[in-house]
């Protein structure tokens, strides 16, 4: 049978791969996101993310997913924590800063920064260069607080009383054959009238008065929204930071006689995609 000059090319082709031990590689990896603060809270701030391309040989590389942080609760019985890191094919995505409380608690830096608090703190979080954005300040004269920085937009800082800052947006990656955004900070408080929305990408919404604010959505990595708490007795919850997610695709036929396996495998067109909601390993056999 005599090939012609494009189907050459592609048996060419074939056999390069084959051949090689590489295998490239395009990957997302977002890291948990921050809890919100509980006293006239701002909110977490988006885990970090981060979207290239590598390389893969024959071996075991273990995926690290990262957990949300957990929320604030009361006035001065927890103070929220930051996201944990997301760590995959030795690229570090770096976890969600924690949104300030009222006198207590700073905002945290992170992938996106946490919001600031209103009040007597309004210091925001500041965000990692390359996977996310700072928190919105807060504002010394207002019982609302602000809100965290998200994949692609800082936080929003409080316009009021009655007016929480918004969550920054996320950013959207279609890795997965379908555009989903991912890394959205939580919401801001609000004394009252309308607390701030958690921003595209997972972020939760910040909450009014003696309300208890949104988680941040596991595997998108959002920041938790923050509460109002202004009473010592009060049990009025922050959001928890949502869970981070890994996620690894490659061309189906570059990878045609190897075994690779790990997290959940699904196919979209020319693509084989890996995504991991939980830590695990990706082996390439």
């Amino acid at each position: 049978m005599t090939l012609r000059w494009g189907q050459r090319e592609r048996v060419s082709e074939y056999v390069a791969n084959w051949m090689s031990p590489n295998i490239p590689v395009e990957y997302l990896i977002i890291a948990g996101g921050g809890g919100g603060g509980s006293r006239i809270g701002g909110g977490g701030g988006a885990g970090g993310y981060l979207e290239s391309v590598s390389a893969v040989t024959a071996g075991s590389y273990t995926v690290t997913v990262g957990g949300g942080g957990a929320k604030a609760i009361g006035v001065s019985a927890q103070a929220g924590a930051n996201g944990t890191d997301s760590v995959a094919l030795g690229v570090t995505a770096t976890g969600g800063g924690k949104g300030a409380q009222y006198n207590t608690y700073n905002a945290g830096n992170g992938g996106s920064g946490g919001g600031g608090a209103g009040l007597l703190n309004t210091t925001a979080g500041t965000g990692t260069s390359g996977q996310g954005s700072d928190g919105g300040a807060g504002n010394g004269s207002w019982m609302s607080g602000a809100g965290g920085g998200g994949a692609s937009a800082v936080g929003g800082a409080p316009t009021g009383d009655s007016q929480g800052g918004n969550g920054g947006a996320g950013t959207a990656s279609s890795i997965t054959g379908s555009s989903v955004t991912y890394a959205g900070g939580g919401g801001g408080c609000a004394n009252s009238g309308t607390a701030g929305t958690g921003g595209a990408g997972g972020g939760g919404a910040g909450a009014t008065g003696t309300a208890n604010a949104t988680n941040g959505t596991a595997n998108l990595g959002g920041g938790g929204g923050g509460a109002r708490n202004t009473t010592d007795n009060s049990t009025t919850e922050a959001g928890n930071g949502g869970k981070g997610v890994v996620i690894v695709r490659y061309r189906t036929d570059i990878a045609k006689g190897r075994t690779i396996t790990g997290g959940t495998i699904t196919t979209s067109g020319d693509w084989t995609i890996h995504t991991f909601n939980d830590t695990d390993s990706l082996v390439v056999a």
